[in-house]
C-alpha cells in the first residue's frame, strides 16, 4: 500500500498540533522540584529547610526554613505528595521517654509546610519513617527505644491510634553499641505484603507479615535473617524488582546482599562488600544506601572516609561489582539522595554544614562533582516533591 499524505481537512489542524506539541514541550522543560532538608537543629539549625531544584540545570533556589521543629532527622513524602512526614528524633517528647512523629501539609506553590500534628513515636530517639504502597500507614523504627510501629494516616494526613507496635529483644556481640535492640529503619516489600526491619543491635534483618488492610505487622516464618556478628544493619532498599534486598551494615561498613523470596517474605545471604576505599585505615560508619530507579546501581555513604561508594549490580544475580568510590565534597555525608529525574546525587555533608551536588553518569553510575554547593548547617536527610513550574 502507497503512503498517503494528510488530506486537506487534517492539515488545517497542524498549526492546532504544533501548538499543543510546543506547549507540552516548554512544560516538560519548566517542570521543577521542591527539596526538603532535615537537619539535626543541636548546632543553630531550626528544623526543615527548602530549595526549588532544577533538574535541567541541576540549581537550587534557596526558600529558606519551611517548618520550625526539633530533629528532624530523617522525612518521608506521602504517595500523593500532600504530606511530610518528620521523625523527631528525641528522648522526651511531652514528658515521656519517647521521641516524636510530625506532620506536615506541603504547599508546593510556595513550598512551605504547615504542621498538621505531633504525636509520640512509641519510643526513644526514632530514626526512619516510610509510607506504605497505599499511603494508608506510616511505618516508624525507634532505635534508642529499640521498636518499631504502624501508624494509619487519615485522610487529611493526620494520623490514628497506632495499629501494630513490636518490641525487639536480644543484644549481639559489641556490647558498646549492641548491648540491646536499636531498630535503624523500616519499610514495606514492593508488593506491600512484608514490611523489613534492619535492627543495628541485633545484626538482625527482622521480617514482618504487613497487613495493608488492618495495618498489623505479625512475625514472618522465619523471622529475620542475619548479617555478620558486629556488623550493625542500619538502612536497606528493594531493588525495583523486588527479588533482591541490600543492608548497608553501618559498623562493618559494609552492604550485604539477600535475595528475596516474595511469595514467602524469606531472605537468602548472597554477599557482602566493603564500602571503604582499600587505603583507608581509620573509623568509620556507612550511613545510606540507594539503589537507581532502574536497578542497575547502588550507592552507598562512608561516615568516617567521607566518601560515597558506586556498586554495579549484576542482572539476574543482583549481586555487587565496585564502579568507583568518591568523595563527598564534605565531612560525615549522613545520607544523600538522587532526584527523581536520575541525573543527579545530592550529598548532605553533616559535619561540614555542606550540601554537594553530583552527575551521575547514566551508562557507567559514575559521580562528578560539580561547582554547585549548599550551605546549610547539620544537614541530614533529603526527599523531593514535584513542584510545579519554576
Amino acid at each position: 500500500m502507497k503512503n498517503r499524505l494528510p488530506s486537506a481537512r487534517l492539515w488545517k489542524f497542524a498549526p492546532l498540533l504544533l501548538a499543543v506539541l510546543l506547549c507540552a514541550t516548554s512544560y516538560a522543560l519548566e517542570s521543577s522540584y521542591l527539596m526538603y532538608v532535615g537537619t539535626y537543629t543541636d548546632h543553630y539549625s531550626k528544623g526543615i529547610y527548602a530549595y526549588r531544584f532544577d533538574p535541567a540545570t541541576g540549581a537550587s533556589n534557596a526558600i529558606g526554613l519551611v517548618a520550625a521543629t526539633d530533629n528532624p532527622s530523617f522525612l518521608a513524602v506521602a504517595p500523593d505528595n500532600r504530606f511530610l512526614y518528620s521523625v523527631n528524633e528525641l528522648d522526651k517528647f511531652e514528658g515521656n521517654s519517647t521521641g516524636a512523629v510530625s506532620v506536615f501539609a506541603i504547599d508546593r506553590e510556595t513550598g512551605k509546610l504547615k504542621l498538621l500534628q505531633q504525636v509520640s513515636s512509641l519510643g526513644g530517639g526514632p530514626a526512619h519513617l516510610s509510607v506504605d504502597k497505599t499511603g494508608r500507614y506510616l511505618l516508624v523504627a525507634n532505635y534508642d527505644g529499640g521498636s518499631v510501629a504502624v501508624f494509619p494516616i487519615e485522610p487529611d494526613g493526620r494520623l490514628g491510634q497506632h495499629t501494630a507496635f513490636m518490641q525487639h529483644v536480644g543484644s549481639s556481640v559489641n556490647q558498646k553499641r549492641q548491648a540491646g535492640p536499636h531498630a535503624h529503619s523500616i519499610l514495606v516489600s514492593n508488593d506491600n505484603r512484608f514490611a523489613v526491619s534492619a535492627d543495628l543491635g541485633l545484626d538482625q534483618v527482622l521480617v514482618y507479615r504487613f497487613d495493608a488492610q488492618k495495618g498489623s505487622l505479625a512475625a514472618n516464618d522465619p523471622k529475620f535473617a542475619t548479617v555478620d556478628p558486629g556488623s550493625g544493619p542500619r538502612h536497606l532498599t528493594f531493588a525495583p524488582s523486588g527479588e533482591f534486598l541490600y543492608v548497608v551494615n553501618e559498623m562493618a561498613s559494609s552492604v550485604t546482599v539477600f535475595a528475596y523470596n516474595a511469595s514467602q517474605g524469606r531472605l537468602r545471604n548472597k554477599q557482602t562488600v566493603s564500602t571503604l576505599p582499600p587505603a583507608f585505615h581509620g573509623h568509620d560508619t556507612a550511613a545510606e544506601i540507594v539503589v537507581d530507579a532502574n536497578g542497575r546501581f547502588l550507592y552507598v555513604s562512608s561516615r568516617g572516609a567521607h566518601s560515597i561508594a558506586v556498586f554495579a549490580i549484576k542482572p539476574g544475580s543482583g549481586t555487587l561489582s565496585l564502579v568507583e568510590i568518591v568523595p563527598s565534597g564534605g565531612k560525615t555525608p549522613r545520607n544523600f539522595a538522587i532526584d527523581p529525574t536520575g541525573k543527579w546525587l545530592f550529598a548532605a555533608n553533616q559535619d561540614s554544614n555542606n550540601i554537594d551536588l553530583f552527575h551521575i553518569d547514566p551508562g557507567t553510575g559514575r559521580l562528578t562533582q560539580t561547582s554547585q554547593a549548599l550551605q546549610l548547617t547539620s544537614p541530614v536527610c533529603i526527599v523531593f516533591v514535584p513542584g510545579g513550574t519554576r
